[in-house]
């Protein structure tokens, strides 16, 4: 089902809602929150494949992507901020009002699991399971492909977004055509994600960006982080530098080598593939059912992760 949710300043987002006839306020609803310009119907398998395990489901475009794009994206505002504290705000708001009384989980890719501790009610949120979450900082890109990705993300992206008045993606086949704030989010160079704002458009004074941090505390709600150890994007780093923001969560970190469940290769994207439907989808099944890692698997989780102290 099509569905139009507000953001918390009222731009309407565009989502998809898979939802059972019956009541039950015993059933989550899932909330997919999607990766940097991935449109949420790259999810939809996934969501339908949750929906037939029991579960409620609602996944949604960020402002400026996909179905919730305006006309034109040059000189539309739109950064990593406003789809935490905004969009995703406003989707959590909407699914409380919507599902009432039902508890409520989050399957987060990528930036999804970034953009769930800027939102004001990530409290309510009683389970996360996030899949190669990060915020892209460059230094934690895999080393073998580390300077191709500077080139293509942090040389090559921000200077098309200049010359466009935003990032052009589509037109190389990247991924959806995306607003020049986000990219500005992408491309800073602090190993702390707001320390971005300490000068430019979008500055802030210590204070706010020491709140903004702590935010991530509000989270109290379990969290699996699931990585691939051939992604380049999520390497062990980055999933523990996000990790370290979310104190409160109760933590665990699976990084698994493609070659445990017999593939060469996964990647960054392809776990929302349907080819996986009966190998990797069961890890995330699990732990929003019942919050568990399969035995089979317990030798993959990070014992000790080195979270790094957050500090402002």
């Amino acid at each position: 089902m099509q569905a139009s949710i507000p953001a918390t300043d009222g731009y309407p987002l565009r989502g998809r809602v898979w939802r059972h006839s019956d009541s039950d306020p015993q059933r989550p609803v899932v909330i997919v929150n999607p990766a940097t310009s991935v449109r949420c119907d790259y999810y939809a398998r996934f969501a339908d494949y949750l929906h037939r395990q029991g579960f409620d489901v609602v996944c949604y475009d960020y402002r400026g992507i996909g179905g919730s794009r305006p006309a034109s994206l040059r000189g539309f505002h739109a950064s990593w901020l406003d789809w935490g504290r905004l969009d995703f705000e406003g989707v959590l708001r909407w699914s409380a009002a919507r599902f009432p009384g039902q508890p409520l989980q989050v399957v987060a890719h990528s930036v999804g699991g970034f953009l769930i501790g800027l939102a004001p009610s990530c409290g309510q949120v009683q389970r996360v399971f996030s899949m190669g979450a990060q915020f892209a900082h460059w230094r934690d890109y895999d080393r073998q492909r580390r300077l191709g990705m500077l080139f293509k993300w942090h040389v090559a992206m921000p200077t098309l977004s200049r010359l466009f008045g935003y990032f052009p993606a589509k037109r190389l086949g990247w991924m959806e055509d995306t607003p020049t704030g986000v990219v500005r989010d992408w491309t800073h160079r602090s190993p702390r994600f707001e320390d971005a704002y300490r000068r430019g458009p979008q500055a802030m004074p210590a204070t706010e960006r020491k709140t903004l941090a702590e935010g991530f505390a509000h989270l109290h709600g379990a969290t699996l982080a699931l990585s691939i150890t051939d992604d380049e994007f999520g390497t062990r780093a980055a999933i523990e530098r996000l990790l370290a923001y979310y104190r409160n969560s109760p933590r665990q970190h699976l990084r698994l080598p493609p070659q445990a469940l017999g593939f060469e290769a996964i990647g960054h994207f392809a776990f929302f593939h349907s080819r996986f439907q009966d190998s990797l989808w069961p890890i995330a099944l699990r732990w929003l059912r019942d919050g568990r890692v399969d035995d089979s698997l317990s030798v993959y989780l990070v014992k000790e992760p080195q979270h790094q102290p957050v500090t402002c």
